[in-house]
């Protein structure tokens, strides 16, 4: 099997053939690893490279991430019984006060597809919660998302509280949101600021191998 085919179902967001092509791939022997690795990230690589030159924009982008997790949602329980590595371990979520998602789930599906393991904690996620998810399994990037100008302080909170609990030598911190900013980042002390999905990628790739 060509994983070109795959490659390019991603790209276009082909959902239905995504399926089809894996479920063929399985029952022909291929890894879950060979899947994700020369097929899913390769494709979604593409995808983030086209966003960024804006060839596509967040519809696009959405439509091949749905085709992606249709593929990763029947390798998946394959994963953890395979030999496949991750990329790195993040934990994403929607700071406290602020509900909204689509940009955080955006994220979190390029991080998916870029090979990274993600546990998504949500929106409204407290400081407490975002401490306990690092400390139950290491975590090599927290990602903290927010919408409104009201609930960015939540983001210093969240900071604050991992410095506290003695997190932040080996969590590194990246931050985004319509009404974020590199000063903002750097004045609450997070290692990162992403104005979009494909750029937080890029940047979590080298913040997590500095």
């Amino acid at each position: 099997m060509n994983f070109e085919d795959i490659q390019n179902m991603v790209i276009t967001g082909d959902a239905k053939g995504a399926e089809s092509w894996t479920n063929k791939a399985l029952e022909a022997g291929i890894s879950a690893k060979d899947i994700i690795d020369l097929g899913l990230i390769v494709g979604m690589d593409e995808v983030g490279r086209r966003f960024k030159v804006e060839e596509y924009y967040m519809p696009e982008v959405l439509i091949s991430a749905r085709a992606m997790t249709t593929s990763m949602n029947i390798v998946r329980p394959l994963i953890a019984s395979s030999d496949t590595t991750s990329r790195g371990s993040v934990v994403i979520g929607t700071v406290h006060g602020d509900l909204h998602d689509i940009g955080k789930n955006l994220v979190r599906m390029m991080f998916e597809g870029a090979g990274y393991e993600v546990r998504d904690l949500g929106v409204d996620v407290t400081a407490e919660a975002f401490v306990k998810a690092v400390e139950e399994k290491p975590t090599d990037l927290v990602c903290l998302s927010a919408l409104l100008t009201t609930t960015m302080n939540s983001m210093s909170v969240i900071v604050k509280a991992l410095e506290e609990a003695e997190l932040r030598t080996s969590t590194k911190v990246m931050v985004g949101g319509a009404p974020l900013s590199d000063a903002f980042a750097e004045k609450i002390g997070a290692d990162a600021y992403a104005p979009d999905a494909a750029t937080a990628v890029e940047t979590a790739t080298k913040l997590i191998s500095a």
